[in-house]
């Protein structure tokens, strides 16, 4: 896998988790503030789709793996 693959499913699974540790209808329900990280993850989606750069990506390239297009 490319690193910006890595990245989405990684985004992909912090989003589902803090999703449902915040909603409180959730059986894994902890707390509210779980729906911050939620916006967390969001705003840097949205920031490196603007900026085409994104820390995550970055990090999991030093960790060896492969660049995509």
């Amino acid at each position: 896998m490319t690193s910006w693959q890595i990245v989405r499913i990684i985004a992909g699974c912090f989003i589902l988790l803090s999703l449902a540790l915040g909603i409180p209808g959730s059986p894994l329900f902890l707390d509210q503030w779980w729906l911050a990280f939620t916006a967390f993850v969001g705003i840097n989606l949205l920031q490196s789709g603007f900026t085409k750069w994104c820390l995550m990506e970055t990090m999991m390239r030093k960790l060896g793996a492969r660049a995509g297009n």
